[in-house]
């Protein structure tokens, strides 16, 4: 009984959402107790990568093993299933990527520049700009399934498609704009990596391991070069084929690891990264501009941006609502889509890496100000969804 009732949680599709809130409540509930101190000590405990034969050494804590690597593998699966998507899936053709690729500008560019109203003239406070431009793709196509048939499968499908665009484009922010000292020399050693696995793909080679040993290395040279190493994980997938004869290495690989990314990389990443002092904060921290921007932006702004491009795509015939679904149905989804959580507290991390305390202050401040913008996002979007499910009942 009890191993059925596991099994039937692990299979259900809002599972992985479920597991990040029990994550995160875990997370804040040991950063206001006692257990604080073992809590950010751990975390932050070094672990190094000294590799003598490539006279290769790297600074690492806990933390940045669980940003860098193990995030790296969730880049990894993000890569796989948009390739995917753009072959063979549905963004295959032009019309089927425009819709939600237009959508998920609007829902870019509008919370960055909501944050940045509320920041402009502050420095080091628009560093954060691209934190509420982000989507948790588990969270909210979580929050999707949890209303079952309230939502149809094409319009899941949508919001799917926007969510991993969405997340490419906070990609190559993170690649321009989060770059630390940026070290060329190993950027032109990546090359060599890259030059393997082009060949691997060329030759349509399914030793998968053969693969994963170059991207390790393309792992470590990119870490070491300043830009951000979860950019490997997209750029390896790129390279795994789609179909060797009857093999489908790409899809199989996807569906092998996703699950140890949705209910083990993610919640870590969760727990090690959402564990803020509430008690530090007043009221009053709402109501700063950094605050205030991020959850406004998340909030506001990514309805307002994807309704407002939505609404033009269509309006201009470039596309046309999912099957099955009307405009309150539609604005109820994109509410989902301002829960950043994960994708916005990683983007958060690297705009506040410096070791001192006003970045520690601010990367807090930020964070709470992501719990605030994805709770909002959940309440509004869960009670749009009702009042449009009870309405459609009545007609």
């Amino acid at each position: 009984m009890i191993k059925k009732a596991i099994k039937n949680f692990f299979e259900l599709e809002a599972a992985t959402g479920i597991l990040l809130f029990i994550s995160t409540a875990a997370a804040l509930f040991v950063a206001n107790s006692d257990g604080y101190n073992f809590y950010s000590e751990f975390f932050n405990i070094s672990l190094p990568i000294k590799i003598n034969l490539m006279n290769f050494y790297k600074e690492l804590s806990l933390r940045d093993w669980i940003n860098d690597a193990l995030m790296a593998i969730f880049f990894f699966l993000i890569g796989l299933e948009l390739k995917k998507e753009v072959l063979i899936g549905h963004l295959s053709t032009r019309e089927k990527l425009a819709f939600p690729a237009i959508a998920a500008v609007g829902g870019v560019v509008f919370p960055a520049l909501i944050f940045a109203i509320f920041n402009y003239g502050n420095e080091e406070n628009l560093r954060a700009f691209a934190v509420p431009t982000a989507t948790d793709i588990a969270f909210a196509y979580g929050m999707l399934c949890l209303f079952g048939k309230s939502f149809s499968n094409s319009l899941k499908i949508f919001i799917v498609a926007l969510a991993v665009i969405d997340d490419l484009i906070a990609i190559v922010i993170i690649a321009f704009f989060y770059t630390q000292d940026l070290k060329l020399m190993y950027l032109l050693f990546s090359i060599l990596p890259l030059f393997g696995l082009y060949l691997l793909n060329r030759r349509k080679s399914n030793k998968i391991s053969l693969y994963f040993i170059l991207g390790l290395f393309l792992w470590l040279m990119i870490l070491k070069s300043g830009i951000h190493a979860t950019i490997a994980g997209v750029v390896l997938a790129m390279f795994i084929p789609l179909k060797i004869r009857n093999e489908k290495p790409l899809e199989k690989l996807a569906h092998k690891i996703s699950p140890m990314i949705n209910f083990l990389i993610l919640p870590i990443f969760a727990f090690a990264n959402s564990g803020i002092k509430i008690v530090n904060f007043s009221l009053d921290t709402i109501f700063q501009p950094l605050v205030s921007g991020v959850v406004c932006g998340m909030f506001f702004g990514k309805q307002i941006g994807i309704m407002l491009f939505s609404l033009i795509a269509i309006k201009l015939k470039i596309s046309s609502l999912p099957s099955g679904t009307n405009w309150k149905e539609f604005y109820a989804a994109s509410i989902f889509t301002g829960i950043g959580f994960t994708m916005s507290i990683f983007i958060a991390g690297l705009a506040f890496v410096k070791n001192d305390t006003t970045a520690k202050i601010m990367l807090d401040e930020v964070k709470l100000a992501i719990l605030i913008g994805s709770i909002l996002s959940i309440l509004y979007g869960s009670l749009v969804t009702l009042i449009s499910k009870q309405q459609h009942r009545q007609l």
